[in-house]
Parts: C-alpha cells; structure tokens; sequence
C-alpha cells in the first residue's frame, strides 16, 4: 500500500504502552502518516490532486487528524458511518507536524499545562491548533487505558497543512474494509494494521510538556 508499513495488531499492541498519553503513529524522520475519514467526493478530489479542495470541502472549518490508525477506525467505523466512508492516510512532512505541535492547545483546560483559566484562554486565542487526549479502542470498539491524541486545525494552519506539508495521500478504504472483514470473520489474530511506535517526544521536552503527553 504505497508508503505504508503493515504488522499484526496483537504483536503491535505487546509493544505499545497500555495505559498514559503517548503519541502512537508511523512515521520516519522526515515524515508522519495521520488519518483522517472523509464522503467520497472530497476524498475523490484528494486522492486524484494530492491535495484538499475542490466544491466539497471547506477551508473555513475545522479539520482533524488522527495519527492513530484505530483511533480513526473507531472514529469511523470501519468506514461505514455516514461522511466517513472513505479513510485517507495523509503523508506529510515531520518539520510541519512538529510545528503544529508547538502551537497546540489543549481543547479543555488543563492545569497541570497552563496553571489557570486566563492563561489557557489567551492560548486559545492565539492559536489555529487544538488537541484532545481520547481513549485509544481497540479493533471491536473497546475503551483502552491508553490514550491517543487527535489534533485539529484551523485557518492558515488548514492551509499550511495542505499547500506545504503533505507529500502524499493514499487511499486506504479498501485495506480498512478487508481487515475488517478479518476480523469479523477470524478474531484479532489475523488482523493487520499500520506499523506504529510511539513518537520520540522526549526529544522535543517542550513540545512534551505542551502536550501533556506520558
């Protein structure tokens, strides 16, 4: 599938952290997969340009990416909840996922990252990027004790993210349907899924604070 590293689930999750916020994706040191679920006539349009536009889609709304490719199959029900029926895997530049990083705020206030109310309030309105921590689920929908993050842009951060970073988007609608068809059919052993480690954010200790993250 184009860019995409594949792996079992059950030997991925051995390996990924079972509880605490950690930011799980595939990703090298130029570049990051997110997700993000679409109709088919936006993703059509994304998928035919390598990029967002067309009559379709809005660059005056919000949009969010998911690095976490479960987080997204939950989110999108395996592709059948409706304006979701399409998965795109978005392939884009690692120097601007960690500048959306930086710019991040929490989309509920957090204490711990911004002390008070009015602290958070001015971050919020001085920046285009918003981050939740939800609960991660595993293939069957389950709440895991992990947490995985989503992240949402705005104004010139839609922008950027589109006429900048992106350097590749692949449809892989057709890879969610098949394994899911697995997995009802098989269980969980069978199942695979995009490589994914957490992300080193121990190298980036302001960004980690920021974040919030484990």
């Amino acid at each position: 599938m184009n860019s995409l590293l594949l792996e079992n689930y059950q030997e991925q999750q051995a390996r990924l952290p079972n509880s605490g916020q950690h930011l799980c994706a595939q990703f090298t040191a130029d570049d990051i997969i997110v997700y993000q679920a679409y109709r088919p006539a936006i993703a059509d349009f994304a998928v035919r340009e390598q990029s967002f536009g067309g009559p379709h889609y809005s660059f005056s709304r919000m949009t969010w990416i998911k690095p976490g490719f479960m987080w997204m199959m939950y989110r999108a029900g395996w592709a059948t909840k409706p304006n979701q029926e399409r998965i795109l895997a978005i392939r884009f530049k690692l120097e601007g996922f960690l500048a959306i990083l930086e710019a991040a705020v929490h989309s509920s206030f957090q204490q711990a990252v911004y002390q008070d109310q009015e602290n958070w309030q001015a971050a919020l309105s001085n920046s285009g990027v918003r981050l939740q921590w939800d609960p991660d689920h595993d293939p069957y929908g389950q709440k895991l004790d992990r947490r995985a993050i989503q992240i949402g842009l705005k104004g010139e951060w839609v922008q950027r993210f589109n006429e900048e970073w992106i350097l590749e988007i692949i449809d892989v609608t057709d890879f969610a349907q098949q394994q899911y068809a697995i997995l009802s059919a098989s269980g969980m052993g069978k199942l695979e899924v995009p490589v994914e480690n957490v992300f080193p954010l121990n190298q980036y200790p302001l960004i980690k604070q920021r974040l919030g993250a484990d």
